[in-house]
């Protein structure tokens, strides 16, 4: 596994991690989610999207869901995230409140008025 505490996530991961936080999804469901979380700003295609989860499954940031229940196409493939992956996910987040919070200490805050 990749040391993903020394630097920032790139936000397609961090995103993909976000949509895994609550369960499982498949590939096209974290496309979908990623694009109405983010109002269509961040419109992962499935070069990016396949791109991503190919590398976090290599660093070991989430893993796919061997068996599944139901009705859902067997051609489908689902993730979830690791511990390694919410561990990242979380220090990620502490990443970005640590900057906004040193951000809004400036004077670009006094600007947005």
């Amino acid at each position: 596994m990749t040391d993903q505490t020394s630097r920032a996530l790139p936000p397609p991961v961090f995103h993909i991690l976000i949509s895994l936080a609550d369960g499982e999804r498949h590939g096209y469901a974290i496309m979908q989610e990623v694009a109405e979380r983010t109002a269509g700003k961040l419109k992962l295609s499935p070069g990016n999207l396949y791109g991503s989860i190919k590398r976090m499954l290599e660093d070991g940031l989430i893993e796919e869901v061997q068996q599944r229940s139901g009705d859902d196409d067997e051609r489908r493939r689902y993730y979830r995230m690791t511990k390694a992956g919410r561990k990242a996910a979380a220090e990620e987040m502490d990443r970005l409140s640590s900057l906004l919070r040193q951000a809004r200490a400036t004077s670009l805050r006094s600007e947005r008025t």
